[in-house]
Parts: C-alpha cells; sequence; structure tokens
C-alpha cells in the first residue's frame, strides 16, 4: 500500500488541488502526484486516463504561473494492472509559481509541508523573489502582473519617447519569462512605494503647516511632488545696485536634483517612504537606502557614480531628466556656489539625506516677501475668486490665473478638493468646479 509524503500525492480523480500541489512541488523539492490513488494508498485506478491526463496538462498550462511545464511530465502509469495518471514536478527555477487567479500572495503560492500543500508565508514569496532575481530588486519579477501604465504612456508621449512593447522590454518591464518585472512595478499606477512631504512651521517637525503623501507611478509622484514643494517655495527680494531682484528660497535646480536622486537612487527593497520636509530655513530630502557597497560619501562629491538600480537610471536618462550619471550632486552645489551655507549630506546604513538651505533665511540684505503657506495659498485665493466671479471653472481656467503648469493646477485643484473649498463636476477633461453650496 502507498503513502502520501512530501514529494508524493495522492488523488482518488482530477480536482483542482491538483493545481495547488503542483505549485508547491515546483516551489519545494519537486514531487509526484498519482491521480487514481486514494488517500489511504489503495489503487483505485481512471476510467479515462487519456481524458484525464490532457485535463491535468491544460490545468497546468493555464492555471499557473509562471509557466511551470517545462519541469512537469504526465504520464499513464499500470499500477496493480490498473492505469494511473502520474504527474512528476520537478523544483522550478522561476519561483514562486503560483495559481494565475490569486496572484503572488500566500493565496496563490503554495509549498510542501509533510504531506500537504499549503499556503507559502510572505517571508517564504520574499525569499523566493530574491532568489530568482539575485541582488537585482529591478529585474526581480514583480508580486503584481496586473498593472496600468496610464500615466506612465502619457508621460512618455510628452517626452516624445515611444513606449511600445518593444520598447517596454528593452527598458526592462518584462523579465525573460516574460513576467512584468519590478521596474515595471515602479512605473505603474501600482507602484507600492510613496513619498511624504511634510510642512513645518518652526524649526522642528512640532508644528504642521501642511502634509501630503504621493502614490501611483514613480513618475507621477515625482512630478506631483515637485509641484507640491514649489508652491511651498518662498520667493526673496534682494537688491543689486537700484535694481530689485526676486529668487526662489530654494533654487529649482537643487530641488530638482535632490528629488531626482531620492528616487532614482533609492533602495526599494526597502518598504520606509522617501520624505521631504520643508522648515523655514531649510528643505531635507530623505531618500531610502544608504550608498552602494563599495562607495563612499567623498566618492560621490567627486562625481563618482554607482547606480543601484542602472534600469530605472536608463529610462530617466531616455526621457531627458537626467542628463548623465554622477552629476547631480554637483549640481545641487553649484546652486549654492555663492552662498555663505552650503547644502548639506549625510548618510547612515539605510538612508540618504539632503539639506538644502533656505537663501532667504542665510544671505544678508534677503528678505522673504512670501513664505510658506502664503505662496500656495496666493494661488488658492485667485482661484477662489474666479469661482466666486464666474461660479463655475475648469483646469484650464485655474493654470491661466494662478500664472501655473497644467501638472500645478491638477494638484492645486486635489489639494483644494480634499480640504473642501471646492467641489467637482464630470471625469476627465470634461470636469469642472464650483464652490461647495
Amino acid at each position: 500500500m502507498f503513502k502520501e509524503d512530501k514529494t508524493h500525492e495522492f488523488k482518488s480523480e482530477y480536482t483542482d488541488g491538483i493545481k495547488k500541489a503542483v505549485v508547491a512541488f515546483a516551489n519545494t523539492d519537486g514531487g509526484e502526484i498519482l491521480i487514481g490513488i486514494g488517500d489511504d494508498g489503495t489503487v483505485l485506478g481512471v476510467p479515462s486516463p487519456d481524458a484525464a491526463l490532457l485535463q491535468v496538462a491544460n490545468a497546468i498550462r493555464d492555471a499557473i504561473r509562471p509557466d511551470v511545464t517545462m519541469f512537469t511530465v504526465c504520464e499513464v502509469r499500470q499500477i496493480e494492472g490498473k492505469p494511473v495518471v502520474a504527474v512528476v514536478v520537478q523544483r522550478g527555477t522561476a519561483r514562486p509559481y503560483y495559481l494565475s487567479g490569486k496572484g503572488i500572495r500566500p493565496e496563490g503560492v503554495f509549498v510542501r509541508h509533510g504531506s500537504a500543500s499549503v499556503p507559502a508565508t510572505e517571508a517564504a514569496i520574499v525569499a523566493m523573489l530574491r532568489e530568482t532575481a539575485g541582488e537585482s530588486y529591478e529585474m526581480g519579477r514583480s508580486r503584481l502582473q496586473k498593472l496600468d501604465f496610464a500615466y506612465a504612456s502619457e508621460y512618455f508621449a510628452r517626452k516624445g519617447v515611444a513606449f511600445g512593447d518593444t520598447q517596454r522590454k528593452t527598458l526592462g518591464l518584462f523579465g525573460e519569462d516574460g513576467m512584468f518585472t519590478n521596474v515595471a512595478l515602479l512605473l505603474s499606477e501600482q507602484c507600492p512605494h510613496s513619498m511624504k512631504v511634510g510642512v513645518f512651521g518652526g524649526s522642528d517637525k512640532a508644528t504642521f503647516l501642511d502634509r501630503r503623501e504621493f502614490s501611483g507611478s514613480i513618475l507621477r509622484q515625482l512630478e506631483e511632488v515637485f509641484t507640491f514643494v514649489d508652491l511651498h517655495n518662498p520667493i526673496c527680494s534682494g537688491y543689486e545696485g537700484l535694481e530689485r531682484k526676486d529668487e526662489r528660497g530654494y533654487p529649482i535646480g537643487a530641488i530638482r536634483e535632490a528629488l531626482l536622486n531620492a528616487v532614482v537612487h533609492r533602495d526599494y527593497g526597502l518598504s520606509a517612504s522617501a520624505l521631504v520636509s520643508i522648515f523655514p530655513d531649510r528643505m531635507e530630502v530623505v531618500s531610502v537606502g544608504g550608498l552602494v557597497k563599495g562607495v563612499s560619501l567623498s566618492d560621490i562629491l567627486l562625481g563618482v557614480s554607482a547606480l543601484r538600480n542602472p534600469r530605472l537610471a536608463n529610462i530617466f536618462y531616455r526621457l531627458q531628466l537626467i542628463e548623465a550619471y554622477g552629476t547631480g550632486i554637483a549640481k545641487i552645489m553649484g546652486s549654492y556656489a555663492s552662498s555663505a551655507i552650503q547644502p548639506e549630506i549625510t548618510v547612515s546604513e539605510n538612508a540618504f539625506k539632503v539639506v538644502l538651505p533656505n537663501l532667504g533665511a542665510v544671505r544678508p540684505g534677503k528678505v522673504t516677501v512670501q513664505v510658506p503657506p502664503t505662496h500656495a495659498d496666493v494661488r488658492e485665493g485667485k482661484v477662489l475668486s474666479l469661482l466666486r466671479e464666474r461660479g463655475r471653472i475648469t483646469r484650464r481656467d485655474v493654470q491661466e490665473v494662478a500664472g501655473i503648469s497644467q501638472s500645478a493646477a491638477i494638484l492645486l485643484l486635489r489639494i483644494m478638493l480634499t480640504k473642501g473649498t471646492i467641489c467637482k463636476t464630470g471625469q476627465g477633461k470634461s470636469s469642472t468646479y464650483t464652490l461647495p453650496l
């Protein structure tokens, strides 16, 4: 009489549980499923072995991802004179395997524990993903395979860069198994990583003036965080001879490079959010992940470029968001060439922080004429005044009255909707905005 164990499972007839067992064997040490044998080891046989064989083969092909057919053999055996369907499964090389309808999560990923196929733990799933990807997070298989690239597609189109299937494969959005990679996940609206921005009234974080969390595609996050920070970037006035000269408290170029650095060089294997903190005298940009192994801070300051995410950097290069590798820190420092106080860079084992001084707070003779949150409130005030005048406005109206870009107008409207100061009717291009009743 036969007995089930870690590498053997019996089924008296075909059931959906066979797919779960195939997944478990492929994710563990392999094994075989014998259809036509009862749980107690009694050989029952299969009435129509050829039909059962076809049913099993189709189920393995259609219901399990990645493709595990090359690691399985289905055959009919004669045991005690009765036909039995044997499904032999080898340990796969593209783990974790999962049920396509459930995804890469415990409900869809199974491993073998004793004589049972059980859901894998989150830790076990992560370990399998890392083992398959090696040291590269970027080229690891995305745990989510239903991805939406609406914003990324629009952004690529705006930049005049092709983003079809061929380009997506070249950029690394697909792995060799044809499945989405983590690079694809980062560009998609399902990206699990976020950026948080806080505006504070003092030199510490005791008094919040405003706070936002930005999610979705990292391209969306980058644009919206930049726009939000720009809304809170004070305008400072000084004089050169008889002429008054206005400039931003934080140089636009320095902000841009600090945010790009936080996105491109971030360690996405860690779940913590990137942080931007705006104080009256400084702005701090903290990205998760220290320096790449073997590279020091002095190397970075000298312009040495060590990429943690080379494929992501290549995408940003193609989109002309970065011009050359290793120049970002130099550009930040160059923005403060005439300032008495320079930006500060601090590195820990798991974080990289850039501190940008507020030029209005450090330069003699400079007077801050607009300070956070007044700079943002002025634009909101213009929108509200236009609404009182017209009763109903569009996003384009907001662009014109506030003198801002399309992305800045979208963000400003989103902020005002969150505050409840305006109401929205319609969707997409047909959206209009009114005052609350």
